[in-house]
């Protein structure tokens, strides 16, 4: 990362914390001065500013405080006091409590505690707080412990609320039992007396006025029926079960019960008695009284409706606070991934640019000797490799080069039908649906085109290359309910791109770590374990967001939204010039699909080739047998007839002059691909291939047979042009591209004439290098000194600003990562003195690298690079055949 003057490697720290750590005199304390803080402790500072949760520092045996903004709220009027003061003096009411931390954890154990309760002076005066607390050793650079990390979640309002509520519970029991005596002391509604003989009921006044009968009739006693018929529906059977169960001996009889009033509506009533039997033990009469209890059983169904939300308002709460737990650590686990692999990224490109500069050096002195240069070719081709895998956790560190554009999703599915086809062979059935007047969204075609086929292809080993693969797009609009349970999206508009496929499904245990880099579940070498969180970090990278479902027996579907463009869609740009033209040599086609054979002449002779055409290699035979002239074979690798595309490039070779031979083949894992059959002097081009692959191709095999003349004429000591340009083949991208390889093994062009002429005498350009570690300002170093080029090299910003002041340079050429001032910030200092120079950043993230505010003229170029592209961006300083080559 970019670090500003004296900040010592906290430029990426943020917030108000970030500003005091940095300005805090820390050689005052046991830590000493920031600049000499270890790797491993401006590490675990990085990560604690960047978390939301209260985090603490105790760093070494004094447990210095480092801490974040949100400790800083926590610890209320202590802050800023605890800054950089032990912790035993920071907090000394707790001191035996922190005494025993430090000794646990600085021995190798973790604590954790669940709602630990502590009195602490926070104000100026003691409170009771109640905290989760969990404990864990930091290590220093050597991997022993040397400081505590500490999570600090005051749960103080939360405890304080449960006791609430068992407090509230407890006063609501007892109201009840207050309640119950009063009601059941109050409002009486009246008294009866049942007759067990005639079954005739009587009652006095307010029993009457209760059942809706004259005074009269409840003098002179009223059916048992009539009673009955006011009393609810619902209630009845129960009171009659009860009224039989009371008819026993020392058996009270309590009931509560609806009846119903003259307007219809239903009150609620306690019956309350005890049966009286004869000598005989026969029941004889019933007396019973009637109390009014309509209140209190409102009262009980109000509460019992309180108490009922009120558990289900905490039972959500509860489970909404571990979602929003569960999601904040994830989230936290997928940052410090992405932050370490990044960093590992970054450092990685350092050591490859060492290794690759180095090798290209060695090259240079191989003496043309064919082993030291297969086996050079073998190191540059890992390197590629080295570097590909370093793009690759660029991508989920979500700090890839991107190049978006606005493309039409059904457009883009379209043209990668083909490409499924072949990537998941013939077993597996490919299903494409499409919603209707699909939006445009605006992301890296390309990256969009590998995220899809990482996918296709996890999916078909998923289904053992037996199944159904699903590819749909659709239009959604996502609400705020779909958005609660992930927080990385927002309402809106988005197209929804989804692979589905029918295989054996994840288990939640393989399914929660199915986005984190190297982790695989297929057998060991069958897989990185990057595809899915490359996929992972292009989409968040692209302002989207990734979703996995996935249940076993029943398949996966992988989910990318990405929100919607109302721009239109991007044109594709004509690349017919970019393409390296032909000089009027004659190119022999050989190809039975008559099609293909066509488009092939027709690209050939718009690119400027003569053609000649055959639809086998019996026919190709012939051509190559006459005295036509031909100047490249261009052959598929499987045709039909006797003669096979083998022996009819090998008859070509034994031509005078030989001619050589470029192979096609639309075959993916035949084994002249996949298994290193190929012959030192072959080259095969995959179909399908564009139009820019096979001019290249072309113009490439034709200059390699060029390549051996022009070296056998060269006599006497070879040039420092001629030197550079017998490093192996190295293509690359425009400058910010990726490295790739070259098209054989050991394979070299020798790109200059057998007698060049003397060029004019020139004054060497002065570049100033500025590289922290010795063995890449060394290679780099040696490689801009074998273009010819004055180069001054230097460790640090802090080196290199005197010399721009007493010497004029051309270019400063400097690595962003510095250990002082960083080089972007160096850059303009530079320019301030010198406007006119030249600035070249150099960065181990890539060729998009973070600079902050742009520099004018600044060209940034990612590790690890080759010479063609130092070539490129010293052009206007080397001479002119030179930077050609």
């Amino acid at each position: 990362m970019p670090f500003p003057a004296q900040d010592h490697g906290c430029s990426g720290w943020s917030g108000e914390m970030a500003r005091r750590i940095s300005e805090f005199d820390w050689s005052a304390t046991g830590i000493g001065a920031i600049a000499d803080w270890p790797r491993s402790l401006t590490a675990t500072v990085q990560l604690l500013l960047a978390s939301p949760v209260p985090l603490v520092l105790l760093w070494g045996k004094s447990g210095y405080m480092i801490y974040n903004d949100a400790y800083a709220v926590f610890a209320g009027g202590r802050h800023p006091y605890l800054l950089g003061c032990p912790v035993e003096i920071g907090w000394p009411e707790v001191a035996e409590f922190n005494r025993h931390v430090m000794e646990t954890c600085l021995g190798g154990g973790t604590l954790s505690y669940r709602d630990k309760e502590l009195v602490l002076l926070r104000e100026g005066k003691p409170e009771d707080v109640w905290m989760d607390l969990y404990y864990s050793p930091v290590a220093d650079d050597s991997g022993a412990p040397a400081g505590v990390i500490a999570v600090v979640v005051e749960t103080t309002e939360r405890v304080l609320t449960e006791r609430w509520r068992q407090r509230a519970e407890a006063d609501l029991h007892e109201t009840n039992e207050r309640l119950q005596l009063a009601l059941n002391t109050g409002a009486v509604l009246g008294t009866c007396v049942a007759d067990m003989q005639t079954g005739k009921i009587t009652g006095d006044e307010r029993f009457a006025r209760t059942f809706s009968f004259s005074v009269e009739e409840a003098a002179h006693g009223v059916d048992h029926s009539a009673a009955t018929r006011v009393i609810h529906p619902d209630d009845q059977s129960l009171l009659e079960h009860m009224r039989t169960q009371a008819l026993q001996p020392g058996r009270p009889f309590r009931a509560e019960y609806r009846i119903r009033r003259p307007d219809g509506e239903y009150v609620w009533v306690q019956a309350n008695g005890q049966c009286e039997f004869d000598e005989h033990g026969q029941p004889t009469r019933f007396p019973a009284v009637l109390i009014d209890i309509h209140e209190r059983k409102i009262a009980e169904q109000s509460l019992r409706q309180l108490t009922e939300t009120l558990e289900q308002r905490v039972a959500d709460a509860v489970a909404a606070r571990a979602l929003a737990e569960e999601q904040l650590r994830q989230a936290q686990k997928m940052e410090a991934i992405g932050s370490l692999t990044g960093g590992v990224a970054h450092d990685f490109n350092n050591v490859l640019q060492v290794i690759n500069g180095n090798l290209q050096m060695m090259a240079a002195e191989a003496d043309n000797n064919p082993v030291t240069l297969r086996r050079l070719s073998a190191a540059t081709n890992a390197v590629k490799r080295g570097a590909k895998l370093a793009s690759h956790l660029l991508a989920f560190a979500r700090r890839q080069p991107l190049s978006p554009t606005v493309l039409n999703p059904r457009r883009l599915l379209a043209g990668m039908s083909e490409m499924l086809h072949r990537a998941l062979g013939e077993t597996v059935r490919i299903e494409t649906i499409l919603s209707d007047e699909l939006w445009h969204v605006q992301v890296d075609r390309n990256q969009l085109e590998n995220a899809l086929l990482n996918l296709a292809i996890n999916a078909r080993d998923a289904m053992k290359a037996d199944g159904t693969l699903t590819v749909c797009a659709a239009n959604r609009v996502l609400d705020a309910a779909f958005c609660s349970d992930k927080p990385e999206l927002a309402p809106g508009e988005y197209v929804v791109f989804s692979v589905t496929d029918t295989g054996a499904g994840m288990p939640p245990e393989v399914l929660e770590h199915a986005f984190e880099p190297f982790f695989t579940t297929k057998p060991h070498g069958h897989g990185t374990g990057l595809g899915l969180s490359m996929v992972f970090g292009f989409v968040r990278q692209s302002g989207g967001h990734t979703v996995i479902e996935s249940e076993v027996g029943h398949g996966t579907t992988v989910s990318l939204f990405f929100p919607r463009c109302g721009e239109p869609e991007t044109a594709e740009a004509a690349d017919e010039t970019s393409a390296p033209v032909g000089g009027g040599e004659t190119v022999l086609v050989v190809e039975d699909d008559a099609d293909v054979r066509l488009t092939a002449v027709e690209i050939l002779v718009q690119l400027g080739y003569k053609v000649l055409t055959a639809s086998s290699g019996d026919v190709a035979l012939d051509f190559i047998h006459s005295d036509v002239p031909i100047d490249l074979l261009f052959t598929d690798v499987v045709m039909p007839g006797k003669i096979k595309s083998v022996e009819l490039a090998r008859r070509a070779a034994a031509r005078s002059p030989a001619v050589p031979t470029l192979f096609t083949s639309g075959y993916t894992r035949d084994e002249i691909v996949h298994h290193g059959k190929l012959d030192a002097g072959i080259t095969l081009l995959s179909k399908p291939y564009r139009r820019d692959d096979l001019a290249g191709k072309v113009r490439s095999v034709l200059r390699a047979a060029r390549a051996p003349a022009a070296g056998a004429a060269s006599v006497g000591k070879m040039t420092d042009r001629q030197i550079a340009a017998c490093v192996p083949s190295v293509a690359y991208d425009p400058p910010g591209g990726d490295m790739t390889g070259g098209e054989v093994p050991g394979k070299r062009e020798l790109q200059f004439d057998a007698a060049p002429q003397a060029a004019p005498t020139r004054v060497p350009a002065h570049v100033l290098l500025v590289e922290d570690d010795a063995d890449s300002r060394d290679a780099l170093s040696l490689l801009l000194g074998a273009l010819g080029l004055d180069c001054t090299p230097v460790g640090s910003a802090e080196e290199a600003l005197p010399l721009v002041s007493a010497q004029r340079y051309d270019v400063l050429c400097t690595d962003i990562t510095l250990p002082g001032m960083s080089g972007d910030n160096l850059a303009r200092a530079v320019l301030q003195v010198q406007p006119d120079m030249h600035v070249l950043l150099v960065s181990g993230y890539g060729a998009h690298a973070s600079i902050g505010e742009s520099i004018p003229g600044a060209r940034i170029l990612g590790k690890p690079f080759g010479l063609a592209q130092l070539r490129h961006e010293f052009a206007r300083w080397l001479d002119p055949i030179e930077a050609a080559s």
